[in-house]
């Protein structure tokens, strides 16, 4: 089954990367260049393989390894409660490509790419 992110959430480019927004609880997330190509694939419409494959030829990465990497990612997406009920995770909405009216997500704010932390608007960090 496709990943898809659930209704309220956006993704949006940005120079680090994809900002995942959810505009339901007034939270974000930034994943680095390399869960975004994973997640990119994956909105796609391609499977966990297909984005494991992805990262593997665009970085120099055994195909385990990628595997292992995006089943983390979408773990880590899932637990955020960020994929729609009924799907293997995510979901790409038609507009999604800009951020919600709360504005641009601060770039740099994210840990190592599988671990996803939230971030509320309007918060400083520690």
């Amino acid at each position: 089954m496709a990943f898809k992110l659930r209704e309220g959430v956006f993704t949006a480019e940005t120079d680090y990367g994809i900002a995942i927004l959810d505009e339901d609880h007034d939270q974000y997330w930034t994943l680095n260049p390399s869960a975004a190509i994973a997640l990119r694939t994956l909105l796609e419409g391609g499977t966990e393989a297909d984005a494991a494959q992805a990262l593997s030829e665009e970085y120099t990465v055994d195909l385990g390894t990628a595997r292992r990497d995006v089943r983390d990612l979408v773990g880590g997406l899932r637990s955020a409660g960020l994929g729609a009920e009924g799907t293997g995770g995510p979901q790409e909405r038609t507009g999604a490509s800009t951020p919600p009216s709360g504005g641009p997500a601060r770039p740099g704010t994210h840990g190592r790419w599988p671990h996803l932390r939230g971030r509320r608007a309007g918060r400083k960090r520690p």
